[in-house]
């Protein structure tokens, strides 16, 4: 129950937003998001990162309920290390988010605050369902929050902006559609059933559709190359509210997806992609860092930035190693709190200056000398520096890269010198340099409270990212005893 308990209280909440005064909604949906954290914290506490079952491996808090029986669909929801990690980064970074807007106005702020709770609630639904039907309503409902919020509080050219993105992911999700009635039609039972999707024997010509018809979706979620074309404009014209979203959680419902939906059941055609796959990500790590370095907008830089970063991951997941899992997953983690991290200080300049373009600013450490030391701490996170929280996973992704071929990992690894490149610039021209004679207020108490446990984190999952390895040993050895034996009974 209390799996359903997480979908639920966020969704909830979110229509109470649409009752609370308007003068009070915001610290409602305060409110909302810390209880729903707290719930996760106790989730935590009592997940047995020991247990192993015979079927789904540290699978637990399971709920299964008839649903549409004559269709074989059910609410089958349960967490294993892998999903409740995903849950974790989903409900402790909202309350940053939330806070993030604490000293911005929106127009209707209930519709607002609805919203993101309503895409909070898909999202976790998207991380926690273990029935195809029920993944695939809340892969679709968590993209209806963000429309609206990036076509409604967007910039300029949202209408044009927000609808490409809505067709772009929209494709995607109908060829992943195709796949799951596909293999729904050929199951044992007729079930939507995460287990009837495992237990299934596909031939390789049959996994190499249902291969891409998945891997697209993903792709253009996550986004990779060449499907990447939506997000830049979209991060840049979306509120900063929604693109910390968009960023920090929602691009990882691709990569957790390709974890739960395309490894154990096309791993034949996995195998046959792989190296395609790999240029993908690897062309995607360098052309999106290349363009990064020439962007004059911070917004849109970091943009490029995540490109970059989510190839990266990507990369890692394929190598089909322990390493390239557990990096992987330590670095959705981290990419996920320093993304919202570098967003947020994009909305700092935004609001002080009414800029984001790195020409216009400059010369501000000793105006908010705090301010200039977050924004140093999260940007050396960004550039992998050690005893920060990216710097184990890309260490551990690099390493097995290389191990798959060091060809690869020889142009990953420029990704370390690139993303140097663009991140320290943009620190020393927004920061350093002649002080300006504008004035820019230091960080006020709310942007403190965002950015002082971005911070907080950066450096705790820098020394002890023993506890992500931890929640996730057992899945990802699961997973890959998995493929393994699939590939052993094909």
């Amino acid at each position: 129950m209390i799996t359903a308990l997480l979908i639920a209280f966020p969704f909830l909440a979110a229509l109470l937003m649409l009752i609370v005064p308007a003068e009070r909604v915001k610290h409602a949906a305060l409110a909302s998001t810390l209880v729903q954290a707290a719930i996760t914290a106790w989730v935590v506490f009592q997940f047995d990162i020991y247990e192993k079952q015979s079927l789904l491996a540290n699978m637990q808090f399971i709920l299964r309920e008839n649903w549409i029986s004559s269709f074989g669909i059910t609410f089958f929801i349960g967490l294993d290390g892998i999903s409740l990690l995903m849950v974790i980064l989903t409900n402790f970074l909202l309350p940053l988010i939330v806070l993030s807007t604490w000293n911005k106005s929106f127009n209707k702020p209930g519709m607002f605050y609805f919203l993101v709770l309503f895409m909070q609630s898909a999202l976790v639904g998207v991380f926690a369902s273990l029935d195809a039907f029920l993944y695939y309503i809340f892969w679709e409902l968590a993209l209806i929050p963000i429309y609206f919020i990036v076509l409604l509080w967007g910039g300029e050219n949202r209408v044009k902006i927000t609808f490409k993105f809505f067709i772009y992911t929209l494709l995607g999700s109908l060829f992943m559609l195709l796949g799951i009635v596909w293999i729904y039609l050929h199951t044992y039972d007729r079930s939507f059933g995460i287990d009837a999707f495992y237990e299934i024997s596909l031939d390789l010509s049959t996994q190499r559709w249902i291969f891409w018809a998945f891997f697209i979706a993903y792709a253009i979620k996550i986004p990779l190359l060449p499907f990447h074309s939506w997000q830049p404009d979209t991060y840049t014209t979306a509120p900063s509210a929604g693109t910390m979203l968009l960023s920090g959680i929602m691009l990882k419902m691709g990569i957790y997806s390709i974890f739960r939906w395309i490894l154990p059941i096309t791993p034949l055609a996995v195998e046959a992609y792989t190296e395609v796959v790999m240029i993908m990500c690897v062309t995607g790590v360098i052309y999106a860092s290349w363009i990064a370095i020439g962007q004059k907008d911070l917004k849109r830089m970091f943009a490029w930035s995540s490109i970059a970063h989510v190839g990266m991951i990507t990369a890692g997941v394929f190598t089909l190693s322990q390493t390239g899992f557990q990096g992987a997953l330590v670095q959705m983690i981290a990419h996920g709190v320093n993304v919202v991290g570098l967003f947020f200080v994009a909305e700092i300049f935004l609001q002080r200056r009414g800029t984001t373009l790195i020409s216009s600013l400059g010369g501000l450490r000793s105006k908010a000398p705090v301010f200039a030391s977050v924004f140093m701490i999260i940007t050396f996170a960004s550039i992998a520096l050690p005893l920060t929280n990216a710097f184990i996973g890309e260490f551990l992704i690099l390493n097995s890269i290389y191990e798959y071929s060091w060809i690869f990992a020889a142009f990953a690894g420029l990704s370390v010198i690139l993303g140097a490149v663009y991140m320290l610039r943009a620190y020393k021209n927004t920061i350093l340099g002649t002080e300006s004679d504008h004035d820019f207020a230091d960080l006020s108490a709310s942007e403190k409270w965002v950015l002082i446990p971005i911070v907080g984190l950066i450096i705790f999952f820098g020394i002890f990212p023993q506890f992500i390895f931890n929640l996730t040993d057992e899945s990802v050895k699961y997973l890959l005893e998995q493929i393994s034996n699939h590939m052993a009974m094909n």
